[in-house]
């Protein structure tokens, strides 16, 4: 059969929060954030009723506790879906939600369902990453993997390695401008846009998650430069360079170009392919540039078609070393992560591909003229993650 269209008619997410004692969601569930999305994207197109979503996806990283029991069922229930909404959970570990939304949109495209929604969560502050996790012995004692691959902040140095003219000073200049950028999209009011007020109980009371904790609008380059290196002596990856440890939910709703016009919806974006790729596990933030060739190469599509590019910035260096490699403007380049990345907003693991999905739908409605966006990712223990999509609400596409 031939694969049907597949598009993005919403995206949402949650607050993301600072993982730990002092986060705002220390005292919420992860699965009521996940509710919580799903609940949203059900009230903002009411033409979908519960019953006609046939699939629930959700990727979490630390499938344990309120991250576990195949949440992407019980959410549904949890949600008010229809009891027969199916439904299950993915770990492909920080692109855990966009695996999730390539998975459920391939049962669209193939005819298994006609509307899902999917997504990713990780509560960091409930669940470390690798927190009851036993890797086997193997690994490390046939020498198959650096002991470096299990530790992400060492994987950056190993990036630094690699490509030694790629600075400390770079990062430091690279992650100043993220918050640059976050801080600015926050004045304008479009970050806002993109998240759903949460009512959470915390020490202090009642209050409502409405806003991102992570980011930092007073960062200077001399602040930045005075930050400890902790993955290694004289090292140049720090907490400033680096995404935080973080709590939050991001979510997508999926369905065929043929039902969306059924239902009377305007789709925002149209999947035009993905790809994973596998790179070694100690240079874990290399796999954006291979996953993107790899999906330029089948989709027939070119660098330079594309209009936006939403990169997960787990560590600047690997930001900037994509870059590099796709001859992009160092260190402001308007294509890239035009509000900011997750070295401002958090980087909740498996949150982060929707969440990059949500900053291509809005820049689309923002920029008409924009045809190609792509949303890529890093992935632990030496992968990458690239997805393009159409803007369908331009001319261009029509």
């Amino acid at each position: 059969m031939k694969p049907r269209d597949v598009v993005l008619v919403d995206g949402i997410r949650t607050a993301f929060g600072k993982a730990g004692e002092k986060g705002i969601f220390w005292m919420t569930r992860a699965d009521d954030m996940v509710v919580k999305v799903i609940r949203e994207l059900m009230r903002r197109n009411p033409q979908v009723k519960p019953e006609m979503v046939e699939e629930n996806v959700w990727g979490a990283t630390t499938q344990e506790g309120d991250q576990g029991l195949t949440m992407g069922r019980t959410t549904a229930i949890l949600a008010g879906l229809s009891e027969s909404t199916a439904g299950y959970s993915v770990d492909r570990m920080c692109a855990g939600g966009m695996t999730a939304v390539t998975c459920a949109a391939s049962e669209i495209a193939m005819g298994a369902c006609d509307i899902a929604i999917a997504g990713g969560v990780e509560h960091m502050g409930h669940h470390p990453m690798g927190a009851t996790a036993d890797p086997n012995p193997r690994f490390l004692t046939e020498k198959l993997v650096s002991e470096d691959a299990l530790v992400m902040g060492k994987t950056a140095e190993n990036l630094h390695d690699m490509f030694p003219e790629i600075t400390k000073e770079m990062a430091d200049e690279y992650a100043l401008l993220c918050q640059k950028k976050a801080f600015k999209a926050y004045q304008e009011g479009k970050i806002q846009k993109m998240i759903v007020p949460m009512t959470v109980y915390t020490k202090n009371g009642w209050v409502v998650a409405d806003r991102d904790e992570q980011p930092r609008p007073d960062t200077t380059l001399e602040g930045l430069a005075s930050l400890r290196t902790p993955f290694r002596v004289q090292g140049k990856v720090t907490p400033g360079n680096a995404s935080g440890l973080n709590d939050g939910a991001c979510g997508v709703l999926l369905m065929t170009a043929e039902k969306a016009k059924e239902l009377g919806l305007k789709p925002k974006m149209r999947l035009v392919g993905y790809a994973f790729a596998g790179v070694k596990p100690e240079i874990m933030g290399y796999g954006p540039i291979p996953s993107t060739k790899k999906v330029l190469a089948r989709t027939g599509l070119k660098f330079d078609d594309l209009d936006v590019v939403e990169l997960n910035e787990a560590f600047a260096v690997q930001a900037i070393a994509f870059m590099r490699e796709f001859g992009m403007k160092f260190p402001d380049d308007k294509r890239l992560n035009p509000y900011g990345g997750a070295i401002a907003f958090g980087h909740p693991l498996a949150s982060s591909g929707p969440r990059l999905m949500v900053h291509l739908m809005h820049y689309f409605e923002e920029h008409p003229e924009a045809r190609y966006g792509l949303a890529t990712m890093c992935v632990g223990l030496g992968q990458g993650g690239s997805v393009i999509w159409e803007n369908l609400q331009n001319t261009k596409s029509e």
